[in-house]
């Protein structure tokens, strides 16, 4: 057996850190890098989903994020090419940095086409692992979601007060409106319909409703359940106008997820919204388009401590009584008190009763807070797109589809 000497192997081995998240305050946590090399400053958060990693990392809501994963094994399945949630991949919307407990594995799926360190690095995304994520999450959890920068660089030659210089410097996603930055450059149409086991994707080919989408960030799985519920989905940028979206002739209009302070983005869009709602045409919102909603009907949002992140979040439906599992990721939230007369409160979260969809009154206008189509339940929340679709059947005259399949 060899005899470990101190000539020949340190007593205390240290690992030089190649990988820093340094919050605003100055606070420096180390950890080893993988993923992209340099630098990123954003907001730090926690997600406690235990799967989904891939689809987390790519929703456009997370732009101007790092995503701290609190499961402490994260990348054992790896990464393909149908896991993503924006539309462009090139354009790489979608967090900007992740941190981990343990070390990223070789992966271990048959659905693997790449293992996630290869992935990060082709998605630009800073990462780190080897962290107390418990530690990182409790102090969020006391303090709120703080700024900071996450920086790699695999020599572990760092100037950190230059880091702790534009963490402290950064203003923040308080008045910044991020929907620019990741909504489509040109309106397009969607025909991609959901995945099915040992089959894949299927394409939609026989249309019977006309569904205009505003993009202010739109994730994948939205379209698609759209689109498998029958609809032709034509997606448009953020900041098309009322005019153009009414010249489509759509059947229902559709307001997307997305990053970013709904104020900010409601500069422009709230304005489109308000004379969208003037005709009959049913209207279905999702997370940033539910704020954006609410903010057209009079009401308004704030920031949250922590906001709402992970995949097991109990929100319960006042229409049917029932409480569904649901997928968050939102740091903003609709001031309940707020809204006026004439705008109800269809759910609410059971962790902290705050606002998650709300409807007008004798109009077929709805939206919530929530991620429907993300599927935690697995299908709890799956209705939300039948009840959009019975909004139009109804106004065409036409049976309701089975709101639960």
């Amino acid at each position: 057996m060899a005899t470990m000497t101190a000539a020949s192997t340190p007593a205390w081995a240290t690992e030089k850190p190649t990988a820093l998240l340094v919050l605003a305050d100055g606070t420096v946590i180390e950890g080893r890098g993988l993923g992209a090399t340099g630098s990123a400053v954003a907001e730090v958060c926690f997600n406690t989903a235990l799967t989904g990693y891939q689809e987390i990392l790519t929703d456009p809501s997370y732009a101007g994020q790092i995503v701290t994963f609190t499961f402490p094994h994260i990348g054992n399945i790896g990464t393909n090419d149908e896991d993503i949630e924006d539309l462009n991949p090139v354009a790489r919307a979608g967090a900007v940095g992740a941190v981990f407990k343990a070390d990223v594995t070789n992966p271990s799926s048959y659905r693997a086409a790449s293992g996630l360190d290869q992935w990060l690095k082709k998605r630009g995304i800073v990462a780190l692992s080897g962290i107390d994520t418990r530690a990182l999450t409790a102090l969020i959890r006391e303090k709120g979601m703080p700024n900071a920068v996450i920086a790699h660089a695999p020599d572990g030659i760092f100037d950190i007060n230059d880091l702790k210089r534009r963490a402290a410097a950064w203003s923040g996603l308080i008045g910044l409106d991020l929907a620019k930055d990741v909504t489509s450059g040109q309106s397009s149409v969607w025909r991609e319909t959901p995945w099915v086991w040992d089959e894949g994707f299927g394409e939609q080919t026989d249309p019977s409703m006309h569904v205009v989408a505003i993009d202010y960030g739109v994730k994948r799985n939205i379209l698609r359940l759209l689109a498998g519920l029958g609809a032709k989905v034509t997606v448009v940028p953020a900041n098309t106008g009322a005019e153009e979206i009414l010249a489509m002739r759509p059947d229902g209009i559709f307001l997307s997820n997305g990053p970013g302070d709904p104020e900010a983005t409601g500069n422009y869009a709230v304005p489109v919204i308000r004379d969208l709602l003037k005709t009959e045409i049913p209207v279905f919102g999702i997370c940033l388009g539910h704020q954006m909603l609410a903010l057209a009907l009079g009401g308004k949002t704030a920031k949250m401590h922590q906001g709402h992140h992970g995949a097991n979040h109990p929100v319960k439906d006042h229409t049917t009584g029932k409480v569904e599992i649901v997928s968050m990721n939102h740091g903003f939230a609709v001031d309940a008190g707020s809204l006026p007369t004439g705008v109800e409160e269809t759910h609410v979260s059971l962790f902290d009763g705050s606002n998650c969809g709300i409807t007008l009154t004798g109009r077929p206008v709805f939206s919530v807070q929530h991620h429907p189509e993300a599927s935690p339940g697995p299908q709890d929340s799956h209705y939300l797109f039948r009840r959009f679709v019975n909004l139009i059947r109804e106004k065409r005259g036409e049976p309701a589809l089975a709101e639960r399949a």
